[in-house]
């Protein structure tokens, strides 16, 4: 009982810290017909910037560290990636008056990582002075793409079926696709830098210090978004709402139990669990979004984006990381 009680003392006092007040301030002022407008233009720069210092220290970790510590981790996040999808896939495609393309793409979206709700999280971590592995931002993309390569695998198959053709589906530009797209190209080029080159003073000097601030904004430009974005899941079917309202915890409590596993095994920290549960429960807002619509453009965007960014992006930050960190101190017995 006593353990339940510090349990929810943990969850309760995560949902204050000021990484998530944003979030719900930014839905707060929306729900009240706020009209304030972060341009498009500041979104995606600050975007580039916490993926950048995300790539950079990540670098500058597997440059210093043991790269066959990352081999299970990635495993996992491969693994995650496409079981995300196809358990997502299977139960969207028994609900009814859900579209199968529309299906496989919201499940593909949940399979993908988003970099804010990850930033959000190692930001929380800090505060908390739970350590975790400088490299564990380096999953993101083994979990990324192979969610999203399936997705439109699936959804091409699936219309292949439908047609009676029999042409095969290429991965090889999706996956190329995917490597271009503004988010992995950010954090991969961070990675590289960090990797061959010695960034030190400009990472310690101008993108560590800037990346709690430009993430509040971030998060209150989200928030804003997702009340805005509760308008078109109206207009489909509500079993996205509530595939979007539990999947991110299911997914993430799975990735916790995997995690849990790499832990004993390879000794990854109780820090590194806990972010690979906040990947596993994140959706991707930046990169899966334009990759879907290209790569299955018969899905409508109204489905699986809004459920990902009204809902899931906010289960996944507001309640998902709180949930990981009290879990991660419960079973890890962290002070």
């Amino acid at each position: 009982m006593e353990a339940l009680a510090d349990f929810a003392h943990t969850f309760l006092s995560q949902l204050q810290k000021p990484t998530l007040a944003f979030l719900l301030g930014g839905m707060f002022i929306a729900a009240l017909g706020s009209r304030l407008v972060i341009p498009d233009a500041v979104y995606r720069f600050i975007v580039f910037m916490l993926l950048m210092r995300i790539g950079l220290e990540g670098g500058m970790e597997i440059r210093d560290g043991n790269f066959a510590d990352m081999l299970l981790p990635a495993f996992w996040a491969m693994l995650l990636g496409c079981g995300i999808v196809l358990i997502g896939r299977w139960t969207l495609a028994r609900l009814p008056g859900i579209k199968m393309e529309d299906g496989i793409a919201t499940a593909g979206l949940f399979g993908a990582v988003s970099a804010s709700t990850l930033a959000a999280a190692m930001v929380v971590l800090d505060e908390e002075s739970i350590f975790f592995e400088a490299w564990i931002p380096a999953l993101y993309p083994f979990m990324d793409i192979p969610a999203l390569v399936l997705a439109i695998v699936l959804a091409g198959v699936h219309q292949q079926r439908q047609s009676g053709t029999h042409h095969r589906v290429m991965i090889w530009p999706i996956v190329k696709d995917s490597l271009r797209g503004s988010a992995l190209s950010a954090l991969l080029l961070g990675l590289l830098l960090g990797l061959f080159t010695r960034p030190e003073p400009v990472f310690e000097g101008f993108y560590d210090p800037l990346f709690k601030g430009l993430l509040s904004v971030l998060m209150l430009i989200m928030g804003i978004e997702a009340w805005a974005r509760l308008a078109e899941l109206k207009r489909v079917a509500h079993w996205f709402a509530v595939y979007a309202l539990f999947a991110p915890l299911i997914h993430g409590l799975l990735a916790f139990g995997l995690g849990v596993v790499a832990h004993y095994a390879t000794g990854l920290s109780p820090g590194g669990v806990i972010l690979l549960a906040v990947m596993a429960s994140s959706n991707s807002d930046i990169s899966g979004p334009p990759t879907l619509r290209a790569g299955i453009p018969g899905a409508n965007p109204s489905a699986y984006i809004g459920a990902s960014t009204s809902i899931g992006t906010p289960m996944a930050i507001a309640v998902g990381i709180p949930l990981y960190v009290a879990l991660g101190e419960l079973v890890f017995d962290l002070v």
